[in-house]
């Protein structure tokens, strides 16, 4: 199988969460994904998400309903452990949709609402740090 080359950040959908075209860093360093989530509430034995980021359009306030989740303990690069919700969702990527299991975290404070990490990358993807959008710009040629 070859692997494609992706950058160091991208632009990705996520058609199942009615996210396109949302800012991504590939983190190497990083085991699990992640993308940011506003609002998590746990009721009745489903998840009721809220993905929404102030001034990026495709984050709307429109709750999201998860009949499936888990949760997970995921470590910081400062060694701190979180216990997270984790989704399965589907995101594309080169035209290819793939599926992905996604922790949920606030990160407002963050520069890019969603981190992509080795655990989606391995078997699929080279990284190569000297190039940024490549799947974004493919789609919009």
């Amino acid at each position: 199988m070859t692997k494609k080359i992706i950058g160091r950040v991208d632009k990705i959908d996520f058609p199942k969460l009615n996210l396109f075209d949302i800012e991504v860093k590939i983190d190497t360093g990083a085991y699990t994904s992640t993308i940011h989530c506003s609002k998590i509430i746990e009721n009745d034995g489903k998840l009721h998400c809220m993905f929404f980021e102030k001034g990026h359009p495709c984050f709307s306030e429109t709750p999201i309903v998860f009949d499936s989740f888990s949760r997970t303990d995921v470590k910081s690069s400062n060694g701190f452990k979180e216990n997270r919700y984790k989704i399965k969702s589907d995101m594309v990527v080169f035209g290819k949709s793939y599926r992905i299991n996604l922790t949920l975290s606030t990160r407002d404070d963050m520069k890019f609402p969603v981190l992509i990490g080795r655990q989606f990358l391995k078997q699929k993807f080279l990284v190569d740090v000297d190039v940024e959008h490549v799947s974004f710009k493919i789609k919009h040629n």
